[in-house]
């Protein structure tokens, strides 16, 4: 499959990355377009794909369009890669940008699908939120599905308005585990831990807590109990954290995020 990159940052890397590792597409197979020359050596260096400063006859028989570019700057970046490309799959990786906007803005073209990854991508263990009209046959489905997880997991959603809340579950959700993070790492070195032991615990808690939780396959509230003895170290620490109501306010976090996201989607599709 040939397939073409607008812009290539740092998502369009970890893609292109694991696409090549995986061996479900070849450096040659890939086109990139990015502006910035600093960024094009370092995609020929790293993965010797062509990359190029602007859309031309080098996307001439691309299938699939990755558009991975910022969403303020898509509407400009896919009305130049329009007329450049012929009749091919696009998928859009940037958050709040609405199908029919992209629609409009690529005149009318119908092969279209959204994705939500999140940052985790960058090393191979993100989670893609993927949507795609009634419209979009079992095969561009597939090779959509196909692209994004060279990253990481992905999950289909039977609405659109439904990657608003993947945004803010996922696509946040990132920035609410290093909070976590930050804040164990932060009581470690308040009970007198060094820095570097106070992050190694913070760090490895989290990976083998969630490794635990994917290999178990059971429900985190049942998880947390088998920890949590009753009068014992967890039950006080737990018991401190649902007196103050971490919990909902936790979840009014998520949804603030969830609400920006349609705001965004909103804002954007004015352009």
């Amino acid at each position: 499959m040939k397939i073409a990159f607008i812009g290539g940052g740092n998502m369009a890397r970890a893609i292109i990355g694991g696409l090549v590792a995986k061996g479900a597409a070849k450096s040659t197979d890939i086109t990139v377009i990015e502006p910035d020359a600093s960024a094009r050596l370092r995609l020929l260096a790293e993965f010797g794909v062509r990359a190029y400063e602007a859309p031309g006859p080098e996307l001439a028989g691309t299938e699939a369009v990755i558009l991975a570019v910022k969403p303020q700057n898509m509407r400009e970046a896919v009305e130049k890669a329009a007329s450049a490309v012929g009749d091919a799959l696009f998928i859009s990786i940037a958050a709040g940008i609405r199908l029919a906007d992209l629609a409009r803005w690529l005149g009318g073209r119908a092969r279209l699908v959204r994705a939500m990854p999140n940052t985790p991508a960058l090393v191979h263990a993100g989670i893609t939120g993927l949507y795609a009209p009634e419209g979009v046959g079992q095969a561009d489905r597939t090779a959509a599905e196909t692209l994004l997880a060279a990253v990481g997991a992905t999950l289909w959603f039977d609405k659109e308005g439904d990657l608003d809340a993947v945004t803010a579950v996922s696509g946040s959700g990132p920035a609410y585990v290093f909070y976590a993070i930050e804040a164990l790492e932060q009581a470690a070195r308040e009970l007198g831990l060094a820095e570097g032991a106070s992050r190694s615990l913070a760090l490895w808690t989290f990976v083998g807590a969630t490794k635990l939780a994917i290999e178990r396959g059971e429900d985190p509230a049942t998880l947390r109990a088998q920890v949590t003895s009753k009068g014992g170290t967890t039950e006080a620490a737990v018991r401190v954290l649902e007196a103050s109501g971490v919990k909902g306010h936790f979840a009014t976090a998520v949804k603030a995020a969830c609400e920006r996201s349609r705001e965004l989607g909103d804002e954007l599709g004015k352009a």
